[in-house]
């Protein structure tokens, strides 16, 4: 059994978001250098679309960006997307897809995945929520504060559904609310502080 060479405890963005989010990963992705050492999940809530996320967001980053396979291991200065139909799991420096575990109702990906990072993830975690319906990420939000990790929700003004940062808000477990611009500032100055 070989062990991996890369170390796995850089850290980790996961960014949720829904309907409306693709302007936010845009307007995101292009402020985010590409060689800041942090991996960015997106965890986009979608029940039976087929995503094009990784077809489209290539344009706006020079980070590599893929659709999640099962085992794929979780690499720095990549841009994961969460595949439709699955939820996000993380173990052993990899992610681990499992059928959805809400079929019904408002997925709940979002906080299936940031769970998941609390309880096997050893490096600094960010949770951003972008623009989208519904609250899906609010309810792991504590519990990623509790791990020492940064949360930030996307200004309820600048998203075209404010229902999600709206949410996360009124958890009460926010770090900062910020603009998409400002969001991406933040990560580069966290992926600085955790990587020097």
């Amino acid at each position: 059994m070989e062990t991996k060479s890369v170390a796995i405890n850089f850290p980790v963005v996961c960014v949720g978001g829904s309907a409306g989010g693709l302007d936010a990963y845009t307007r995101l992705l292009k402020h985010l250098p590409a060689d800041m050492g942090v991996a960015i999940v997106i965890v986009n809530h979608l029940r039976t679309v087929a995503t094009l996320l990784h077809e489209i967001l290539p344009h706006y980053t020079k980070m590599p960006v893929e659709l999640i396979t099962e085992r794929l291991d979780i690499q720095p200065d990549h841009v994961f997307i969460i595949p439709e139909k699955r939820d996000l799991h993380v173990l052993d420096g990899e992610f681990r897809l499992k059928p959805i575990s809400k079929p019904r109702g408002w997925p709940d990906v979002i906080t299936v995945f940031m769970r998941s990072l609390t309880e096997h993830w050893d490096g600094k975690l960010i949770a951003v929520i972008v623009s989208g319906f519904d609250g899906d990420g609010a309810a792991a939000l504590c519990g990623i504060q509790e791990v020492g990790g940064i949360t930030i929700a996307q200004k309820p003004d600048t998203a075209g559904q404010p229902d999600m940062p709206e949410s996360a808000i009124a958890s009460g477990c926010i770090d900062f609310i910020l603009s998409p611009e400002d969001i991406a500032k933040e990560i580069v100055r966290i992926a600085h502080a955790a990587t020097s």
